[in-house]
């Protein structure tokens, strides 16, 4: 058994290997504890736990320290991986310890240990410790991960404790700097996932111009639950859909987008009316989170001529058509069926419209329309929306310009940003 180094009268002495110094062994157990107090519990790695390093230097530190010092000692990494535990802010190692399984005949590593040391103890402070003549080593363990070094002979109580609880903060430092660092990289790599999966509209060869605006309701989030997607069938066809999840959490999105594919899949398979909705509808079912989700949808095949459309709403408000010199109307809204996932089984009449020669036609989910007007709990409402594109287009906005300006002029309105996800496409001909 190591012997106990005296010490000067009130102070405590050092303590044989893995006993604490201090402070009770069960405040050295409590990490809130030593939090509290400001103390530090701190691992002693050296091969004579009762010499210099562990007597001298630990104790006249313990008077040095602006609070509780408790101090655990261990011979070799056995014993101390048994003594490393949560509340252990520091470790200081004695690089002089010889690593444990050397073998024979090989190149010894000068810091195998404090390698070892690194793999048992990733997230503590690590404090190397040496002889001034090795200078270039002490260097080399900080940049293999130590905190920092420190001169066996020069130090004294005041220089270790302030040593210990820098190595303590820079290694805090180190954690949270990592964690941001990891955290940025998971947001770029979520915000091009979610880029992607917003859709490439197939228009070629339609003579169509298109736009959209996208803004999900969540915070620092560019998918939400809602979709929309535009296609050419070979037959020359365009086919449009805008659609909504409700609520407006990840999940929402990862179903928005597993419609959305559906939907793209089935019409250029050629599916189409009641059978397309009720393919989408079973896709919704398997993959919803819950039997309470259901999603809306609005749908709109343009002829090849570009002159009529059908038109089918599943719980979705109706889109707004604009033609030359007449005010913006909204196409027919009567007659649709359900929402996606309310009922068991259910049917989604189609309506025939006539478009005209030249038109823009305007499909958007609820939130562009439900968001306040002024201070007080009136919503802008589709009579709303009419108005407001009325007079922008009487300023002459077409295209991206008019979804820039009623997007603008909504949140305006609102007072702020818009709370639900919010989805607007632009068909122009002519």
């Amino acid at each position: 058994m190591p012997v106990p180094v005296p010490s000067p009268a009130g102070r405590p002495p050092a303590v044989p290997t893995g006993e604490v110094t201090g402070a009770t062994a069960a405040a050295a157990d409590a990490p809130e504890a030593a939090d509290a107090d400001g103390g530090l519990t701190l691992l002693v790695i050296e091969d004579e736990p009762g010499g210099s390093l562990a007597g001298r230097h630990m104790t006249a530190m313990t008077g040095a320290a602006e609070g509780p010092v408790r101090i655990r000692t261990a011979r070799n990494l056995t014993e101390a991986e048994r003594l490393l535990t949560d509340d252990v802010q520091c470790i200081l190692l004695d690089l002089a310890l010889p690593p444990a399984g050397r073998t024979p005949g090989r190149q010894p590593d000068e810091l195998a240990t404090l390698r070892q040391v690194l793999r048992l103890a990733p997230d503590h402070a690590v404090l190397a410790l040496t002889a001034e003549a090795d200078a270039e080593r002490a260097a080399e363990a900080v940049r293999v991960g130590a905190q920092d070094y420190l001169f066996r002979d020069e130090l004294d109580g005041r220089v270790l404790n302030r040593a210990i609880r820098y190595a303590v903060e820079r290694k805090r430092a180190d954690f949270a700097q990592r964690q941001l660092t990891e955290s940025r990289l998971r947001a770029q790599e979520n915000a091009r996932l979610e880029r992607g999966l917003l859709p490439h509209p197939l228009l070629a060869g339609s003579g169509l111009r298109f736009a959209a605006r996208y803004r999900p309701g969540r915070s620092r989030a560019l998918l939400g639950g809602d979709f929309y997607d535009s296609v050419r069938t070979p037959d020359g066809t365009v086919h449009a859909m805008i659609g909504d999840v409700c609520g407006h959490g990840p999940d929402e999105a990862a179903l928005g987008v597993e419609l959305r594919i559906a939907w793209r899949a089935l019409t250029l398979a050629g599916l189409c009316g009641d059978d397309l909705l009720a393919t989408l509808q079973q896709v919704l079912e398997h993959e919803r989170a819950h039997d309470e989700v259901f999603a809306t949808l609005c749908t709109v095949d343009m002829a090849p001529d570009g002159r009529t459309a059908s038109l089918c709403l599943a719980g979705h408000p109706a889109p707004l058509l604009v033609r030359p010199r007449r005010a913006p109307v909204l196409l027919p809204q009567d007659g649709g069926g359900p929402a996606l996932g309310l009922p068991a089984s259910a049917r989604w009449p189609h309506q025939e419209v006539e478009l005209g020669p030249a038109w823009s036609l305007m499909m958007y989910t609820d939130g562009l329309i439900e968001g306040r007007v002024g201070g007080g709990a009136r919503r802008l409402g589709q009579e709303g929306l009419i108005e407001l594109v009325r007079r922008r287009m009487r300023q002459g906005l077409r295209g991206e310009e008019l979804l820039e300006a009623t997007l603008a002029e909504v949140r305006a309105l609102n007072g702020g940003d818009l709370t639900d996800d919010v989805a607007v496409i632009l068909l122009d001909r002519g």
